[in-house]
């Protein structure tokens, strides 16, 4: 399989689905009421040192980081309509929603950016 699939679509999907079972376990509890930033802050570290392991040896540019970024959103608002506003017919989209999906477009981007300035700082070419 290309890799660009798996970077765009896997690693999207993959992402969303470990939110979306995590928010279906807390949905149950005391908890879900604020699910959306239970999740936010327990699944944005674990993006991001997946995303900087998946990402480091790879010489890729900013702008594929930014592509990467943006097909992840896509995704994860497209599976939130589906999942989440249709199935369940919910009111969803409040300032957690918002933050999620401004963290799932940032994540790859700056974890992009930081790679790509660590190469730079040892000399390696652009």
């Amino acid at each position: 399989m290309k890799p660009w699939i798996i970077d765009l679509a896997g690693l999207g999907t993959g992402f969303w689905l470990i939110g979306y079972l995590l928010s279906l376990v807390l949905f149950f509890t005391s908890w879900a009421e604020h699910l959306g930033w239970i999740i936010s802050a327990l699944c944005t570290p674990l993006v991001i040192v997946i995303t900087f392991r998946w990402f480091r040896t790879r010489d890729l540019p900013l702008s594929y980081f930014v592509g990467v970024g943006l097909a992840w959103v896509l995704i994860a608002v497209m599976l939130d309509y589906l999942f989440i506003v249709l199935l369940f017919q919910a009111a969803y989209y409040k300032t957690d929603v918002y933050v999620y999906y401004a963290l799932t477009f940032l994540i790859p981007v700056v974890v992009g950016m930081y790679l790509k300035s660590t190469k730079d700082d040892r000399g390696d070419p652009v």
